[in-house]
């Protein structure tokens, strides 16, 4: 059988294999120790499945409008004005499958062979995946220490050109946890002025899990012209801990392209879960409180597991990151690359974690501090007997 060359250019996800693996192991009795998905530990609150529940034995099983039932988007809408300021109809919002789902369609609306796709790097593993599969071209702008993982105004200007298209911005990011601030991304702004032909997609969907005061800002809050051509992305699976219910949006605020997302969902997956969407309107109403539990304690793991990693695993050095629940840590002490290191992590000590190639960077690793604060402690004790 021969597959499309599309298709054979893509690389599988390293997160979800890895994740996957320690799961097997685990399912094998093995005492395997996860930081490697994406994926809040907590349980979704339980006022949330409770509408979901109420929403089965009302019979809500049927399909529903392909880009979401209007209760849901408008409360998308009150959302958006309620957070950052902005003003949308619910014929401006798609909600989809995830939203990485949501993501895949805006890019198909949008790309054609060739188009250039600007990612900070580094970025997501799955953005330059997405971009590779639809005909367009990833173009990586590097980021480091030094700017605390985020672009800068000269690299994005040098990054333009006639042939870019869209610029994908990510904040809080995923890997490092970079939070841009408003200073930042009106500096931003003044570089994307000069090129209206560059789109922005604004992934937003760990805004609710920032830290140390620091405050979440939507790059289509700060400038009317910016806001005209930019795309924001969210969801429920981070800061409501629904990532098996699969709920994301984009608010789209040109019409003609949110049609256009909306029909190409409807040739796919047509709408998303009936029976989940009165879910999403109640976390996105009465969520936030528990948004805010979650942060707190996020902050605090996030905070002894740098403490642990100082005393004890030097060689290991993790980037003090603002927002999501990640550590990115450059490993490069050790002398090995990312992917030799998650190999010995699981193979020797039975600790999962994710290299860093696919997110732009052999240097480092993500850890993941969606687990109890046992996990931690006794994940860095393993890591401490392998790593000096």
């Amino acid at each position: 059988m021969e597959l499309s060359k599309k298709v054979l250019a893509v690389k599988p996800s390293v997160t979800l294999e890895i994740a996957a693996k320690a799961k097997a192991m685990k399912g094998q009795g093995i005492d395997v120790i996860s930081l490697s998905a994406g994926e809040p530990d907590f349980d979704t609150p339980a006022f949330i499945k409770e509408a979901a529940i109420e929403s089965l034995k009302k019979g809500n099983t049927k399909y529903t409008p392909v880009p979401g039932t209007l209760e849901l988007r408008q409360a998308v809408c009150r959302k958006l004005k309620r957070d950052q300021g902005l003003e949308f109809a619910p014929d401006q919002i798609v909600v989809g499958c995830g939203a990485k789902h949501v993501i895949f369609n805006v890019l198909f609306a949008l790309l054609n062979p060739g188009d250039e796709v600007l990612i900070p790097s580094p970025y997501w593993l799955s953005y330059p995946e997405m971009v590779t599969v639809l005909g367009g071209t990833s173009v990586f702008i590097p980021t480091d220490e030094k700017t605390n993982f985020k672009i800068t105004p000269p690299a994005l200007e040098k990054a333009i050109t006639p042939r870019s298209k869209i610029l994908i911005l990510n904040s809080p990011s995923n890997p490092t946890g970079a939070v841009y601030t408003q200073e930042e991304l009106l500096a931003l702004c003044a570089v994307l002025r000069k090129h209206p032909q560059v789109l922005v997609l604004s992934d937003e969907i760990y805004e609710k899990l920032i830290f140390d005061g620091l405050k979440h800002v939507s790059i289509a809050s700060l400038d009317p012209e910016i806001a005209k051509r930019t795309v924001i992305v969210n969801g429920h699976s981070k800061a409501y801990a629904m990532t098996g219910w699969r709920l994301g949006y984009a608010a789209i605020p040109e019409k003609t392209l949110a049609k256009a997302v909306e029909s190409i969902q409807s040739h796919s997956t047509s709408n998303p879960v009936s029976f989940t969407q009165p879910g999403a309107v109640v976390a996105l109403d009465q969520g936030d409180q528990e948004a805010g539990k979650m942060r707190e304690v996020f902050q605090k793991r996030r905070d002894l597991f740098i403490s642990l990693l100082k005393k004890s695993v030097p060689s290991f050095k993790p980037f003090k990151s603002n927002g999501a629940f990640y550590l990115f840590t450059d490993i490069s002490g050790t002398g090995l690359s990312g992917f030799e290191v998650a190999k010995k992590l699981l193979d020797e000590v039975h600790v999962a974690v994710i290299p860093c190639e696919p997110f732009g960077s052999a240097q480092h690793i993500r850890m993941s501090y969606a687990c109890s604060e046992k996990d931690i402690e006794a994940a860095v004790t393993r890591i401490a007997s392998i790593f000096k």
